[in-house]
């Protein structure tokens, strides 16, 4: 990959640095375990050190990375009880903020989600690959049309967990399609104002998610298991 940042706006840089990081954490490139060594990143980015050096601290912070003495800056592994934890909030404040959206829904926000359905439309027909620079712009707009500053905020603060367990359960075939699917039939049952059946497409969704999510981990696990065997015989 080859990036050109400008250090002209130092603001900026450590902005860029701080995304990038996040982003490979979310998206698996950079694993649980793996150490973050400032030079490496820094010449892998063409910036300085103190950009690298303040995006970890702010990693760090948010729990994405930890600070392991004789080893440096490595990726934190977070637990999978905390991401069932994370589905299990979702389970109440998802739903709630479709069934805000549905009642409170205006003609402009209509418009919005009937022009994101169309994109979706169209997008589900493209590389699954392709789904991943969606997935949060259609939780954002979901969830922005409840209304509601305040629930908005909360699920926002959830969102990195919500994408990294996203792309986990997407290694299950066909899942990335599916899900999908499901915000597109969400969105148009919002678009409708059926709140009943929004909630329950939203349910639905968040559980699939979750058994994608769950199924990732298990599989992960037998291959570990697999391995640890290979090694004592």
């Amino acid at each position: 990959m080859d990036i050109r940042w400008e250090e002209n706006n130092l603001l900026s840089i450590r902005e860029h640095a701080y995304l990038f990081l996040k982003e490979m954490i979310l998206e698996g490139e950079l694993k649980a375990g793996d150490r973050l060594i400032e030079r490496e990143l820094a010449g892998k980015l063409n910036i300085s050190r103190t950009p690298i050096r303040e995006a970890l601290f702010r990693l760090e912070s948010q729990g994405f990375v930890k600070t392991v003495p004789r080893k440096g800056v490595v990726v934190s592994n977070i637990s999978e009880s905390e991401v069932i934890e994370v589905f299990t909030i979702l389970a109440s404040l998802e739903v709630l903020a479709v069934k805000l959206a549905a009642q409170r829904m205006d003609q402009e926000t209509q418009l919005e989600l009937e022009q994101k359905i169309q994109e979706l439309l169209a997008l589900e027909k493209q590389s699954e690959e392709d789904f991943n620079l969606e997935h949060i712009q259609m939780n954002r707009l979901i969830n922005k049309a409840s209304k509601s500053p305040k629930l908005f905020e909360i699920l926002s603060g959830l969102i990195d967990y919500i994408h990294m367990a996203a792309n986990m359960g997407y290694e299950t075939p066909g899942r990335r399609k599916e899900s999908l699917r499901e915000h597109i039939d969400i969105m148009k049952a919002l678009r409708d104002k059926e709140t009943e059946l929004a909630e329950y497409l939203m349910r639905i969704h968040i559980e699939n998610s979750k058994k994608a999510y769950i199924n990732y981990i298990k599989n992960i696990k037998e291959k570990m298991n697999r391995k640890d065997k290979v090694k004592s015989t």
